[in-house]
Formats: C-alpha cells, sequence, structure tokens
C-alpha cells in the first residue's frame, strides 16, 4: 500500500508541539494549519500515533479533499475515494460531519449523499449490486465542508484520545488530559521536576506530569477503533504497544503535589492517580489557595475557577487575587478571564492564547 495520509485535530496553540511529537513518531511531508497537523506513514504510523501523540484529539486517514457546491460534486468526491484500502466487504461505514459558510448546509443531506457515494464504491470494488449488511468492524467516516471545500477522514481512534483510560470520573469544570499534556511541555519539566497545582481538581495535570516523566505513552491503557479493521494486522499494534511498554522507566524523582479545598477532589485525586498507576509519584491535600506556600523548586500549573463555569466571576477574581499574594515564580496559569492579571497583581513574562474545550483562555507565564 502506499503512504496514507493522516490528519489529526488538537487545541488551536499547540499546533507545534503536535509537529514534533509527530516527527518523533516517524511521520513525513508534516504540515501544519491552525488546530490541525497532518502527515505521512504506514499502518505502522497508525499505531505508534494513537499511543504516543499527546496532545492529539483523535487520530484520522485523510480519504480526500475536494471542491463542491453541488450534491452532484459531493457524491463525486466520495466516490473517487479509495474506501476499498480500509473497509472491508462487511464492514460498517457510518458518516457524520459538519458545513460552515458553505453552498450546501444541510448535515442530513450531506450525510444522505456521501453514504450513498459509499455505497456505490464500495459495490464497485467488491463486484456486488446487492445489499452491504455492514455487520463487520466500525469505520467511521467523518466529513467537514468549510467555505465549500471537502474534507473526508475515517477515525482511527473512536474514542477522543483525551480519554487515556484513568480518569472515569471527573469534578464539575475538569481540564482536558490533551490540553494539560499541552501546557506541561510548554513548561519544560523534566522527568526529575517537581509540579505543583493548587487547584488539582481530579489531579489532571499532576497525572499527565507524572506519566511524562515515567516515559508512559499516553494511550497506553486503552483501546482504539482501528484495532479491530481486518486490514491491519494485528502485528503492527503488538509491536508498537511493546515499543511503548520498553520506553517506561519508574527510576524517576518526580514529585507531583497538589491542593484543592474541596476533600472530594482530593479523594478523586488520588483515586485517579492509582487508576494511573503513578500514586508513588503523588501527594495531595485539601487546602484553600489562600492558606498556600509556594513548593521549593517546583514549577506550578493550574487551571482556577473561571468565573463563568463555577462562580460568580466576583468569587473567582478574589481567589485570582489570593493567587497573587502567594504563587512565586516559575507558574503557569491558565484562565478564561481577560482581565485576570489585573486581580492577580501582575503582568505575565509572556501569554499564549489556548482553548479550554471552547472557552478562549491565556496561558499566563510568570517566570521570574
Amino acid at each position: 500500500m502506499n503512504q496514507i495520509r493522516f490528519s489529526a485535530p488538537c487545541h488551536f496553540g499547540l499546533e507545534k508541539i503536535l509537529k514534533f511529537e509527530v516527527t518523533r513518531i516517524g511521520g513525513e511531508n508534516i504540515t501544519v494549519q491552525d488546530g490541525r497537523v497532518s502527515w505521512e506513514g504506514d499502518f505502522s504510523t497508525l499505531a505508534r500515533a494513537n499511543l504516543n501523540l499527546s496532545v492529539a484529539e483523535r487520530v484520522q486517514i485523510l480519504l480526500a479533499e475536494y471542491h463542491a457546491e453541488t450534491f452532484e460534486q459531493l457524491f463525486d468526491g466520495m466516490y473517487q475515494a479509495p474506501l476499498e484500502q480500509f473497509i472491508g466487504r462487511e464492514d460498517a461505514f457510518p458518516v457524520k460531519g459538519h458545513s460552515l459558510n458553505s453552498k450546501l448546509t444541510s448535515i442530513p443531506a450531506c450525510q444522505k449523499i456521501l453514504k450513498k457515494a459509499a455505497v456505490k464504491r464500495l459495490q464497485k470494488a467488491y463486484r456486488t449490486s446487492g445489499f452491504l449488511s455492514e455487520t463487520g468492524s466500525l469505520h467511521q467516516i467523518q466529513f467537514t465542508i468549510l467555505k465549500n471545500q471537502v474534507s473526508l477522514y475515517l477515525d482511527t481512534s473512536g474514542a477522543g484520545l483525551h480519554k487515556r483510560g484513568y480518569r472515569r470520573n471527573s469534578n464539575l469544570a475538569p481540564i482536558r488530559e490533551t490540553l494539560a499534556a499541552g501546557i506541561l511541555d510548554l513548561t519544560h519539566m523534566r522527568s526529575d521536576a517537581i509540579i505543583c497545582d493548587p487547584f488539582c481538581g481530579s489531579g489532571t495535570f499532576l497525572i499527565e506530569a507524572a506519566r511524562r516523566a515515567c516515559h508512559v505513552a499516553p494511550g497506553l491503557d486503552r483501546r482504539f477503533l482501528s484495532e479491530q479493521w481486518d486490514c491491519i494486522p494485528r502485528k503492527i499494534w503488538q509491536d508498537a504497544r511493546a515499543e511503548a511498554l520498553n520506553q517506561i522507566t519508574h527510576d524517576v524523582s518526580f514529585q507531583g503535589i497538589g491542593f484543592d479545598i474541596d476533600p472530594d477532589a482530593v479523594a478523586l485525586t488520588l483515586a485517579n492517580a492509582k487508576k494511573a498507576g503513578v500514586e508513588r509519584y503523588i501527594q495531595v491535600k485539601q487546602q484553600e489557595i489562600a492558606k498556600f506556600h509556594p513548593v521549593p523548586d517546583a514549577i506550578t500549573v493550574c487551571n482556577p475557577p473561571y468565573g463563568e463555569r463555577m462562580l460568580e466571576q466576583e468569587e473567582a477574581r478574589k481567589i485570582y487575587q489570593q493567587m497573587g499574594n502567594v504563587l512565586h515564580a516559575p507558574a503557569y496559569v491558565i484562565c478564561a478571564d481577560p482581565d485576570f492579571e489585573a486581580y492577580f497583581g501582575r503582568k505575565a513574562d509572556k501569554r499564549r492564547k489556548l482553548y479550554n474545550g471552547m472557552i478562549a483562555c491565556q496561558l499566563y507565564y510568570y517566570l521570574k
């Protein structure tokens, strides 16, 4: 089989990190767009990508890209896509997607046309005019239509890659594992780092940092949709998992130190750390931010409450004032309040725009 074109969406602002990770797993001919990185590789690259990419939201196969302003053009583009390279005669291939700023606006109509084209393509490939049972493994086709430009993808991940497998429960406003991993990368933490989170919530920063320190592949504890595909030899997944397992080291001096005012959050962090296999590296204590004392030699990383999500804005801003009294550099704070620096009492040394879900945020760097 020729080289496959892969594509992975990520949080806006983390593209350079994802590009570096794709390079490390052997991706070739890498291109970067806002919120997405694409590259070429083979099935081994597919397996390594799902297991090892820490900031990607999912790994997709790019089936086709083309212009379409009519349903006929939409149909023709799908009909030309090499679906049979991945989808077997009995496999299921549902279609879902979205359209933005395009002439084709009806999502149900687009789904129907693309599904019909996929059926016709596979009927031709498998030399049948009969019914396709779709009783086999799932191959989720996804489409995006942006300014009349169609992109067709085949999802290889299944559940989003932020679902590492260790956080079955979360508190009210968690930060995604993928975003946490990206922020930790921006701190340039090492395996002997001390990471402190004074608002640890469900423990995401601490757990991601501990697993990073131990070189645990982000996806090692879960399964992926494409593991069930007949077109990918089982040995490829076995070899990729064996490679990831060989990278793990527990002989590190990493420490994760967390605090939270909520005793349930403390218990949740400890439970999640145990599920993640890193409980030995993490200490958590119930404590409000006003009583926080800087941990010597630690990098502070936190996601304080946002007024629009958890507390009234006035209450959240009181917390920012308290943070300004007790936090020392180096500290990295992600926050959605555009006036955070004013209430914190100090201008950040550097800022970076990020998104926490759909919420526009800034990552504030306090370095000195």
